[in-house]
């Protein structure tokens, strides 16, 4: 990459960072103000004696503070998401489809933070002293259901999807998968030109609904040795069983954040007049323990990833033997997704789950 395309990645990566700082301290901030200022048990009460029942009062309480924030954090959330990407020629995208996207993305959400709420209430009230686990296994549970869903239900609502075209290509990658002996339902592509210039290749889902996902932008683009080597990066994930250690890293991570409510949360609710958890004035002190241990865990779980990309990349090479091509890809990718290609390490400590392109690189080239 060229000095000058240098230059412009870490203007772009440096406003990317400080608008994830930003939006991260302005979520907790509302958190915390909706409940000391009284707000959060004023609507609640508001709502309890509106509906009469509890069941509608839940769903309306969500309804209205998850809606209410995205008001109030519009204005962030387009720069970062729309006015950025076009700035810096990532995106061709129309405000009306970002807008419809937003609102996709917006329902889903909802539907899964009920499911989860509904969920917490129900096993709150029937599992007095072990609700922490039991909360947490619900929540892995739903995890797994929503991973296999994704490739069949979720992205086709914001991607056209359909098989790969490219039969050499597509013969190419099933022969891969077979050496590596790795179970791919198909391959596909998707229009991600249609929201986004950036590059992207996946290897989804879990058991029928597995497949390998090529962006139109990476396909485009790229050798056919460069997309093997790329792919060979995926299914060295599967291979060396990264999913199954990560779903226990975060398992374990979502155990001891409940646990700690369950210890902690007496304290927690007196500091905002609340009595209890089961009062749904005090949903917003959930997510409040979230994002600290989001803020606070972050950078033990990009370790974590960092290492495991960096074996999937060792794997990937010993397997197809295209070191070239594996930096050459690397090198396109750093140019294409406007990379921060050498990060500061304190930069790398907080925001990389992958090791930074140049490292990628400089490992490529040692490696025999």
């Amino acid at each position: 990459m060229a000095g000058r395309d240098r230059d412009r990645a870490k203007r772009y990566s440096s406003l990317k960072y400080i608008l994830t700082i930003v939006e991260t301290f302005y979520l907790l901030a509302f958190l915390l103000i909706f409940l000391a200022s009284g707000l959060s048990e004023a609507m609640a009460r508001g709502l309890l004696k509106f509906s009469a029942k509890n069941y509608l009062a839940v769903p309306l309480y969500l309804l209205i503070i998850s809606f209410g924030y995205y008001l109030l954090n519009f204005p962030l959330n387009f720069y970062h998401s729309y006015v950025l990407e076009h700035r810096f020629s990532l995106s061709r995208q129309k405000v009306k489809d970002w807008l419809r996207d937003q609102a996709k993305a917006g329902g889903i959400s909802y539907i899964v933070a009920l499911i989860l709420t509904a969920a917490f209430y129900y096993i709150l009230k029937h599992f007095l002293h072990s609700w922490w686990l039991v909360i947490s296994l619900f929540w892995i549970f739903l995890t797994l259901i929503l991973a296999k869903l994704a490739p069949v239900a979720i992205i086709p609502l914001f991607f056209k999807y359909k098989k790969l075209s490219d039969g050499i290509l597509r013969e190419r990658i099933m022969n891969l998968a077979d050496k590596m002996k790795v179970r791919v339902l198909d391959c596909f592509e998707i229009d991600f030109s249609s929201k986004t210039l950036k590059g992207n290749a996946a290897f989804v889902g879990i058991g029928k609904t597995r497949r390998v996902i090529l962006a139109d932008t990476l396909k485009d683009k790229y050798t056919y040795d460069e997309i093997e080597v790329i792919l060979a990066h995926e299914f060295a994930h599967y291979k060396l069983r990264h999913l199954l250690k990560l779903i226990f890293v975060n398992s374990t991570a979502t155990i001891v954040i409940f646990y700690l409510i369950f210890k902690t949360s007496d304290y927690a609710l007196k500091l905002f007049g609340l009595s209890s958890l089961s009062d749904i004035a005090a949903l917003p002190l959930i997510l409040v323990y979230f994002v600290l241990a989001g803020i606070i865990m972050q950078p033990l779980g990009n370790y974590i990833s960092r290492r495991l990309e960096k074996n999937a990349d060792k794997l990937a090479l010993s397997v197809t033997g295209l070191k070239a091509e594996f930096i050459c890809a690397m090198d396109k990718l750093g140019t294409q997704n406007l990379a921060d290609r050498n990060p500061h390490p304190v930069i790398k400590f907080f925001f990389f789950d992958h090791p930074p392109i140049d490292e990628r690189i400089n490992m490529a080239n040692t490696c025999r």
